[in-house]
Parts: C-alpha cells; sequence; structure tokens
C-alpha cells in the first residue's frame, strides 16, 4: 500500500540526490537516510534506492559519455572487476552487519574531502597522457575494491571512485566525475541485479522515485558539463565533508 505523503518526500529527496550525484557523488547521503527516514527496512531502502539510482546513473554516464568524458580505453580494462567487486559486496551485506566499517570509512572519506580542499591544484586539468602497466593495475584494484564496497555498504563511493581516478590517471574533476558515473552504473546495475533477485526492491515506490532522479542526473550532468571543474571541485569537497560528518553522527 503507497503511502502517498511518504513518496513524494521520497521523489524530492531522490531528486536532489541525482542532481548532486552525477556532478561530484555522495548522493546516497541524501537519498539513503530518506529511504530510511520513510521507514524502509535496511535492505529494503539500499535495494529500492540502488534500483532508482541506477536509472539516473545510467542517464548520467550516458550524457558523459556523448560529451566524450568517458575514456572507455581505460574503463574497459577495470570494468570485469567492478562488476564481479559488486556482485561480491551485495553478497556479503546480506549476510552481515555494516556497522563495523562505519569507523574506517569515515575517516577515509573524511581525509578525502580534506585533502582536496586544501590542495590547489588537484583535478583541475586534465594530465592524462596514456595507459601504462601500473595506472591499469592501481585502476583495476580501484574498480574492485569500490564495486565491493558499494554493493556491500555504498556512503562515498562517488568520492572514492572521483578521488582515486584522480590520481592514479591524472584526470581532471569533469573526466574524472564522467569516468567514476560510468563504473559506478557498472556496480549500481550488478547490485541492482543482486537485489532484485534476493526480492529487496519496492518497486511501487522505486518507479516513481526513478523518474525524479533520471530528471534530476540529466540536470546536473548539465550542470557540471558546462560549468567543469570549478563547480565540481567545491560540491565534491562539501558531499565528502558531508558523508564523513552524517557518519560520525549515526555512530553517535
Amino acid at each position: 500500500m503507497l503511502n502517498y505523503a511518504n513518496l513524494f518526500f521520497l521523489c524530492i529527496a531522490g531528486f536532489l540526490a541525482a542532481f548532486v550525484d552525477s556532478i561530484a557523488g555522495g548522493g546516497g547521503l541524501i537519498s539513503v537516510p530518506a529511504f530510511l527516514i520513510a521507514g524502509f527496512n535496511p535492505h529494503y531502502a539500499l535495494g529500492t534506492n540502488k534500483f532508482a539510482a541506477t536509472t539516473a546513473s545510467f542517464t548520467s554516464s550516458l550524457k558523459f559519455a556523448k560529451s566524450g568524458k568517458v575514456n572507455f580505453k581505460v574503463l574497459k580494462f577495470i570494468i570485469p572487476f567492478t562488476l564481479v567487486g559488486a556482485a561480491l559486496g551485495v553478497k556479503t551485506v546480506l549476510l552481515i552487519d555494516q556497522q563495523f566499517l562505519y569507523p574506517l570509512v569515515m575517516v577515509m572519506v573524511l581525509f578525502v574531502g580534506i585533502y582536496s580542499l586544501f590542495s590547489k591544484t588537484i583535478g583541475l586539468d586534465n594530465k592524462f597522457e596514456k595507459i601504462t602497466p601500473t595506472n591499469i593495475t592501481l585502476g583495476i584494484l580501484l574498480g574492485f575494491s569500490i564495486g565491493f564496497y558499494d554493493g556491500f555498504f555504498g556512503p562515498g563511493t562517488g568520492s572514492f571512485l572521483i578521488f582515486g581516478l584522480i590520481h592514479i590517471f591524472k584526470f581532471d574533476f569533469t573526466n574524472a566525475s564522467g569516468n567514476a558515473k560510468f563504473l559506478n552504473f557498472i556496480s549500481n546495475i550488478t547490485s541492482l541485479v543482486m537485489f532484485a533477485i534476493e526480492g529487496k526492491i519496492q518497486y511501487l515506490y522505486g518507479i516513481p522515485i526513478a523518474l525524479f532522479m533520471i530528471v534530476g542526473a540529466q540536470l546536473g550532468t548539465k550542470a557540471a558539463l558546462a560549468k567543469g571543474s570549478k563547480l565540481i571541485k567545491p560540491i565534491f569537497v562539501t558531499m565528502s565533508l558531508g558523508v564523513a560528518i552524517k557518519m560520525l553522527i549515526n555512530m553517535l
């Protein structure tokens, strides 16, 4: 039975989450707590959110790809490992309590946000030159580990991917966001299939929320492509610090 007040609240939260997420990641900071506030059981909150967020992620990925901000020569090596990592992550989350991860992840996300805030040059220029065995190996490790983490837990996935891609491949924020969004779509669609198999999605809520998320993702990606790194960096820092603060509040 639909609760229309909850549905309206979740659609607005979904729109805002997708708008922010398509620019700099961190949309789960808005959408997952919204599902929990609306009274969703944690596993259904993760599953239904993943369903709606995957549609937005696809929309955003497609727009970044059409604008030439996705490097498929790099991603073809990383995508299979991201997929496997995400599948293993979902299988694990359905068996294990997530709470033990909070302190570690909070510190990591906090580091990413503070480092990016005080680094004057990080991600402002695209210095990617070529594919090397070293950067591909590091990229594969990043894709697998973040894929697993996204399937298992989620908060900060976009921040970790963007930060990792900037440091491994020397992308600027715009190109890092485009490639991160595509990898995030891979982990999202994999996780979605796994949650669907386990029956952890409420489609009556998920479908209308997904429509609002698609609109949010379209507008967010358009803003990111128009304004570039000057827009993405401050939102990236804000969302990274926001994720860390939200996790600290949950711990306390």
